[in-house]
């Protein structure tokens, strides 16, 4: 009889045993797949955090460029409005005969003139060449054309207005008169 009991004491506890191995089994299925979906959710943040640095960096990018797009915009209305004083100040000085070209008043105004045009300078601001230049129509308005002897067709022979560039860009295209 105690061999029975200690049989049956045998089996209970095989019972247990296997039971507690089956529910180890069952732990260990549910943490690998809580494992499996936090490597999911955390592979999901990866990229998402990805993506957000790419569009910070595209962002930073876009708003640079619009930085610069607006001080130059910004720089060529200003610009602008100063061209008619620039040629104004130019006619002046073009007016005076040789005697007046040695007073201290054309010196003065010839300072500030060139003051003025090495500070636009410094903010992009570049005259187009125009004369003795064959004619371009991106960067020379034609008013008039002329037979000249001694040029050859389309180049340009006099400049009535300068016209300048600002970075690169023609913000007021060169009066002309052409060969033809």
């Amino acid at each position: 009889m105690k061999k029975l009991v200690d049989k049956e004491q045998e089996q209970v506890k095989e019972e247990e045993l296997k039971e507690e191995v089956q529910n180890k089994d069952n732990e260990s299925v549910k943490q690998n797949e809580e494992n499996n979906q936090l490597e999911l959710q955390v592979n999901d943040l990866k990229d998402s955090l990805q993506r957000l640095q790419a569009d910070f960096i595209n962002y930073k990018r876009r708003v640079e460029k619009e930085k610069g797009e607006l001080s130059v915009l910004a720089n060529e209305k200003i610009i602008t409005e100063l061209l008619p004083v620039i040629d104004n100040m130019e006619r002046a000085l073009a007016s005076c005969n040789e005697q007046e070209k040695s007073s201290s008043i054309y010196q003065g105004v010839e300072l500030v003139l060139k003051q003025l045009t090495d500070t636009l300078q410094k903010f992009g601001l570049e005259e187009i060449k125009a004369k003795d230049e064959a004619f371009n129509p991106d960067v020379h308005y034609a008013v008039m054309h002329e037979e000249v002897e001694d040029k050859e067709s389309g180049i340009v022979v006099e400049v009535y207005q300068k016209g300048y560039k600002l970075s690169s860009k023609v913000i007021r295209p060169s009066m002309v008169k052409v060969s033809k």
